[in-house]
C-alpha cells in the first residue's frame, strides 16, 4: 500500500465542482471513474478543497492509498487517457503515509479573472467575468490591503451547514492587477471560507461602483455581518491557482 499525490487541472464550465453529487457531473466522479478503469479499485480519495459549480483549477491536489503496482508515470498517462478533455492529471508522486491532500495543506492561492472591456470576449465565456465598467485598479489594490492579516471573515462567508467554528483566516497577500483588458485578483491565505474569495471580489466591485464607501472594508470585516459586504461574484472567474504544502 502506498500513498500517492496527484495534481490535476480542470476547466469547471461544464462541471459541478469537486465533490460527488446526485444527478450532476463532478470532478471527483470523473476522477473515480477513470481510476477504476485503470486499477479496478475504488480507494478513498482525499481532495484538497471544495470547489463550486463553474469554478476552475490550475492546481488541485488529490491523495489516495492504493496497492496496485502501476508506476507513477503510467498512472498519469492512463488517467489522462480516460479523463474527459476538461480534466488533466499534471503530476503523480509518492508521499509519506500520513500525508492528506486537505489536512496537510498549509495554504492556497486563488485568482479571480475579470474581462474588463465594453465588448465581451467569446473565448472568455465561462472563464472570466465580463465587466463593462471602468475599474481603477490601483485604488482597488489599495482597498484590498484591508484583507491582509488575521481576521474573522464572517462578513465574507456564505453561512451554511458546512461552515462551523472559528471563522478566522490569515491572508498573506491580496493583489489587484491589470493585464490589458484582464484584471486579476490574486489572494493567498492559510484557508478560505465558503465563497470567501467571490464575496471579497464582489465587495471590491461594489467599492468601485461607489455602492460601498472607500476605506470601509476594515469596518465591514469588524462587523462580522454578511449583509455589510457586497454580492458574491459569479463562479466563472474563480480559479484555484496554487496549493501549498
Amino acid at each position: 500500500m502506498r500513498n500517492i499525490l496527484l495534481t490535476i487541472a480542470y476547466c469547471g464550465k461544464n462541471l459541478h465542482g469537486w465533490q460527488i453529487q446526485d444527478n450532476a457531473l463532478t470532478v471527483q466522479q470523473c476522477f473515480q471513474d477513470a481510476l477504476y478503469e485503470i486499477i479496478h479499485e475504488r480507494p478513498d480519495i482525499k481532495g484538497c478543497s471544495r470547489t463550486d459549480s463553474g469554478v476552475h483549477a490550475n492546481m488541485y491536489c488529490v491523495s489516495m492509498k492504493i496497492s496496485h503496482p502501476i508506476t507513477d508515470d503510467h498512472l498519469m498517462m492512463a488517467m489522462n487517457r480516460y479523463l474527459p478533455d476538461d480534466i488533466a492529471v499534471t503530476s503523480v508522486c509518492n508521499v509519506d503515509d500520513d500525508f492528506h491532500a486537505r489536512y496537510s495543506c498549509k495554504g492556497k492561492e486563488y485568482v479571480y479573472k475579470i474581462w474588463n472591456s465594453r465588448v465581451r470576449n467569446p473565448f472568455m465565456q465561462g472563464m472570466a467575468l465580463h465587466y463593462r465598467y471602468n475599474v481603477e485598479v490601483e485604488a482597488l489594490n489599495n482597498e484590498a490591503q484591508a484583507f491582509v492579516g488575521s481576521h474573522d471573515f464572517t462578513s465574507f462567508c456564505t453561512l451554511d451547514k458546512r461552515e462551523k467554528g472559528d471563522f478566522t483566516r490569515t491572508v498573506e497577500y491580496f493583489r489587484v492587477e491589470r493585464d490589458g483588458d484582464m484584471i486579476l485578483f490574486t489572494v493567498k491565505a492559510d484557508g478560505f471560507l465558503y465563497n470567501m474569495v467571490r464575496i471579497m471580489v464582489g465587495t471590491l466591485l461594489a467599492v468601485s461602483q461607489g455602492r460601498i464607501p472607500m476605506g470601509s472594508l476594515g469596518d465591514i470585516i469588524s462587523a462580522c455581518d454578511r449583509s455589510m459586504a457586497g454580492p458574491t461574484a459569479p463562479a466563472c472567474g474563480l480559479y484555484l491557482n496554487k496549493v501549498f504544502y
